[in-house]
């Protein structure tokens, strides 16, 4: 189960676009987890994503640990 930080900075993390996309860079999510006090590695925040934050899908154009999730359209299922 998630810790209620956790989820703190995961919501901290949130970028919306103009165009009102919501995504999530796992660089971000790190240096919010860091302000309280959890150390991740990119790679450990990446696995929390996927296990906790289904509605979110990795829309990252480069390989590595340094992805981005962005929000599914609840509507249909894309984005």
């Amino acid at each position: 189960m998630a810790r209620y930080d956790d989820i703190a900075a995961y919501r901290e993390s949130i970028r919306i676009s103009s165009q009102g996309r919501r995504t999530v860079a796992t660089v971000d999510f790190v240096q919010n987890l860091a302000k309280f006090n959890h150390h991740f590695t990119l790679r450990q925040a990446n696995e929390w994503i996927e296990i906790y934050q289904c509605s979110f899908k990795d829309v990252s154009t480069e390989a590595g640990d340094r992805r981005t999730f962005q929000l599914l359209n609840p509507n249909n299922g894309e984005f």
